[in-house]
């Protein structure tokens, strides 16, 4: 018997149908997008072979609550860059930082929830100028540890406008190649994060 603070084991089996041992009952991908909202720690394995295949499953529940109307959280052009990411030098960093945000943002989470409360009975321009302001800050927040991250991996100064590539490649080999590539990653990053701030 698992203990009270394992996680729920969620079964799916090849006619994709979702078991929750917990409970014994059939759920659907909407069941676990509520226990997720409610915090419960789940694992969704696969029921013939016991692979661990709660990514796959989240990634679908986000795929399915994107579709329906009116619940589109990600922005086109965030999807652009984070496809643009995989397969990058960029990628090992980017899920940390996401991690990072997301436990920033939901730590802030209340405190918004307490400037929009206040708001109301504020006149509409009022409404929208607390949150926004808070929004704005928080936004700042993660870009500065962004910044930070990135100066983490690289210990030399920041390309800032001297993105350009040098007319006569150094003689040391592809290493000195990839220097230059990653430092002009670096500096192309740091003007896409300069625009957002």
């Amino acid at each position: 018997m698992a203990a009270k603070d394992d996680p729920i084991v969620i079964k799916k089996y090849a006619n994709r149908r979702l078991y929750n041992t917990g409970t014994s009952t059939y759920v659907t991908l909407e069941d676990l997008a509520e226990m997720v909202k409610k915090g419960e720690e789940f694992t969704v394995q696969d029921a013939k072979t016991g692979d661990d295949i709660t990514h796959p499953v989240l990634t679908q529940i986000i795929f399915e609550l994107e579709n329906k109307d009116g619940q589109n959280m990600l922005p086109i052009p965030f999807l652009r860059q984070l496809i643009s990411f995989y397969g990058d030098q960029m990628q090992m960093i980017v899920p940390s930082f996401l991690e990072q945000s997301m436990i920033a943002f939901s730590k802030e989470q209340e405190r918004f929830r307490e400037q929009l409360k206040g708001a109301f009975g504020k006149t509409p321009m009022d409404m929208m100028k607390t949150p926004m302001k808070a929004l704005e800050e928080q936004t700042r927040r993660n870009v500065e540890m962004f910044q930070n991250a990135m100066r983490m991996f690289t210990p030399f100064p920041s390309a800032g406008g001297n993105a350009a590539a040098p007319a006569e490649p150094p003689k040391k080999e592809e290493k000195s190649d990839d220097l230059q590539e990653l430092k002009a990653q670096i500096a192309a990053m740091q003007r896409k994060l300069d625009t957002m701030s």
